[in-house]
């Protein structure tokens, strides 16, 4: 599809494609973009999938660095491809300003969280029979599913643009719910409807 033709970094002309926003100094680009994911990443109760939201807030609304189908495109691919799913983040980075975007963007997301978890398991421990340690995981169960949640809402509004791929989602969700199939069935019937042109 064309919006994945314009996955890869630009310029403008990168294969025919008109630059998402208007033009932008690559320093400052690459300064905001560190800054904006290491500030998501502290905020990722749930993991990646939990702070779409807020990725598509910057990357779509505030910034334009993509499009929302971009954006819903580097989603899937990241979820395909083996690794973290917070590849999404490389992806975008690399659309920006190729492997030094990549680069920024992923240590940015995942340096911080890595350096918090590291030091708070040291201190969690020592709290593991703690009455508020209990409390304060109970509380952010629900926080982190709602956050997942809200994440499934904005990739189904961007995605389900066509009666067939709302279908595709229905049908992707219920299977995942009710069966114990593996989600390579839907991922690779998407896929072949997809190279059939019917998505």
């Amino acid at each position: 599809r064309d919006s994945l033709c314009a996955i890869g970094p630009h310029p403008a002309e990168h294969r025919g494609q008109r630059m998402v926003g208007p033009p932008m100094n690559q320093d400052s680009t690459l300064v905001t973009l560190g800054v904006q994911f290491a500030i998501i990443a502290l905020l990722s109760f749930g993991g990646a999938n939990a702070v779409l939201p807020e990725m598509h807030r910057q990357a779509v609304e505030l910034h334009s660095w993509v499009t929302g189908q971009q954006f819903a495109d580097m989603f899937a691919i990241s979820q395909v491809v083996p690794g973290p799913n917070v590849m999404i983040v490389t992806l975008i980075g690399f659309h920006l300003a190729g492997l030094i975007g990549a680069l920024i963007a992923t240590l940015a997301m995942c340096g911080p969280t890595a350096i918090v978890a590291y030091l708070l398991a040291r201190v969690w421990d020592r709290f593991k029979d703690a009455p508020w340690r209990a409390v304060v995981q109970g509380g952010l169960v629900p926080i982190s599913v709602g956050l997942v949640a809200a994440s499934g809402i904005l990739l189904t509004i961007a995605t389900g643009v066509s009666i067939t791929a709302g279908l595709i989602v229905l049908g992707t969700a219920a299977m995942t719910y009710w069966t114990r199939w593996s989600p390579l069935w839907a991922i690779g019937a998407g896929a072949l409807l997809g190279l059939a042109g019917l998505i």
